[in-house]
């Protein structure tokens, strides 16, 4: 059944063929800014969704960006890469997702909070890649427009054994349908050919021990799901009873103090990257 549901996902196209070209000339180290700005002049909505995200308090360059070239010579390909991640799945993630009681714009804003909450923990752990970091924050949740409609019928049969039992919502989700957001997400990731290490962490971004690829980065992208729970951002029917693998904390090498930096930094991001592209 689980692949029938994936296979049937009408709302989740395959990435735009312009994304993929990106990506493609951000790992190519002979592409040039100009490149770049070339390819992303063929989609005008594109490039000025990235241009928004570039502009917002979270990069904090004191003169406005511009122009695409601009925007890599002072970010970087990898920064790009990730801006283009983000407002090519903003549409998709912006929807309200009745399932999980989230409404216009919530989802979006737990991805892309979760998703700078990730880079900054990736920063602090000193973790190779930040933009891999930022990406898997960024669609860690997207198994969840898949299961939208099939929540939607179990969503008061799910509120009730949730609340009656008192454990993870997860948990519940599985017991319903045979599987969770995350399982889903995951055939998601793989039918958009992304790299495993992506797919791990989108899989078991609750479970991130059980990734084997690369259990930092699933980490990484468990913490900072936490991270944005504990603040409340986001939360809707799926926030409740959710508990903080330690594992995971000691694998990055994170202490107590290293949490309330990330949450004060990523507050303070936040101010104006919640509306950037509304």
């Amino acid at each position: 059944m689980l692949d029938q549901v994936v296979s049937r996902v009408k709302d989740l196209p395959a990435l735009p063929a312009i994304v993929t070209r990106v990506i493609q000339l951000t790992e190519d180290p002979n592409s040039t800014a100009k490149d770049l700005s070339d390819v992303l002049g063929q989609d005008q909505s594109l490039a000025a969704k990235v241009l928004r995200l570039a502009n917002s308090a979270y990069y904090g360059f004191p003169r406005r960006i511009n122009s695409i070239t601009d925007a890599v010579v002072l970010l970087g390909f990898g920064t790009i890469r990730s801006l283009i991640m983000a407002a090519s799945v903003y549409d998709v993630l912006k929807r309200p997702v009745e399932g999980y009681a989230l409404a216009p714009g919530e989802l979006w804003r737990h991805s892309q909070a979760c998703a700078m909450g990730a880079r900054l923990i990736a920063q602090r752990a000193k973790y190779r890649s930040l933009e891999q970091a930022y990406v898997a924050g960024l669609l860690h949740d997207i198994g969840k427009i898949v299961l939208n409609e099939y929540m939607a019928e179990a969503y008061q049969k799910v509120i009730e054994k949730v609340m009656e039992k008192q454990v993870p919502f997860m948990e519940v989700e599985a017991e319903i349908l045979g599987f969770d957001h995350s399982v889903v997400g995951a055939k998601v990731a793989e039918k958009w050919n992304l790299p495993i290490e992506l797919v791990e962490a989108i899989g078991c971004h609750h479970r991130p021990m059980q990734s084997t690829s690369n259990p930092e980065v699933t980490s990484i992208v468990h913490v900072a799901d936490s991270l944005c729970m504990m603040m409340g951002i986001g939360l809707g029917l799926d926030g409740l009873y959710y508990p903080l693998d330690e594992k995971a904390i000691e694998l990055l090498k994170l202490k107590p103090e290293d949490l309330e930096t990330i949450i004060s930094r990523l507050a303070d991001s936040l101010i104006d990257t919640n509306s950037v592209l509304g």
